[in-house]
């Protein structure tokens, strides 16, 4: 249920954002005058740069396009999510988690709570990755921008298990903080999975909560210990 919500937003999304991005690129560069007063310059070197500038600063603003569509996405997936993930514990431990709707909503409303603080995280992150984009680190700035946003979204799957054991935002923060190779890990797999159409979309999902959660079953005694320091 999740990949196909997941697959059918997908889709539409992309059809919007590489709309956009290109909009947003093309009116940048006409605003500015730059591509005129390059041409004039006739400097081959410098067309090129900009030509590669120009390509990167496309997938920075993509990236950005595809954050917001992710937290909308986690929003709207918080039930389901928290769901997987405690069915995957269950499995694991041979036993099954009484249902309550208390412990649904609380769910939801912890998982808006750390979607949003991640959002405006990142929108600072991604901000400052535009604007390096216009220097000459840019050719740097799209693998940032995805380890960037690998982490936050890794964050947030790792984030259902830590409210399950009843971690605080703080304490699930301080933990990931200290383990974001297993964000990272989790985010690069899902965004890799991307590179499979339709079934990767569709399997992506699922994959990272289930992973985020497995990932995160032998830390148990360790997120223990570090958040109690």
């Amino acid at each position: 249920m999740p990949g196909i919500v997941y697959t059918i937003l997908f889709m539409v999304s992309m059809y919007f954002f590489f709309g956009a991005t290109n909009a947003f690129v093309n009116s940048l560069v006409a605003k500015t005058g730059f591509a005129k007063w390059l041409s004039n310059l006739n400097d081959g070197w410098l067309s090129v740069f900009f030509i590669l500038a120009t390509m990167f600063l496309s997938i920075v603003e993509f990236l950005v396009s595809l954050s917001l569509f992710k937290y909308v996405f986690l929003i709207i997936g918080s039930p389901i999510f928290s769901y997987l993930s405690e069915k995957t514990e269950a499995i694991i431990e041979g036993k099954e988690y009484s249902f309550s709707f208390i412990q649904l909503f609380s769910d939801i409303v912890r998982g808006i709570k750390i979607a949003a603080r991640s959002a405006v995280w990142q929108t600072v992150y991604m901000v400052s990755i535009l604007l390096i984009s216009f220097t000459p680190f840019a050719l740097i700035t799209p693998l940032v921008a995805l380890l960037v946003e690998c982490y936050y979204y890794g964050f947030s799957m790792l984030d259902y298990s830590m409210e399950r054991h009843k971690k605080t935002a703080a304490e699930s923060i301080f933990f990931v903080s200290h383990h974001k190779g297993l964000a990272i890990g989790n985010g690069i797999v899902f965004y890799a999975m991307h590179l499979v159409p339709i079934v990767g979309w569709l399997l992506a999902p699922a994959y990272s909560v289930i992973a985020a959660t497995l990932s995160l079953y032998p830390q148990r005694e360790e997120s223990e210990a570090l958040t109690q320091q």
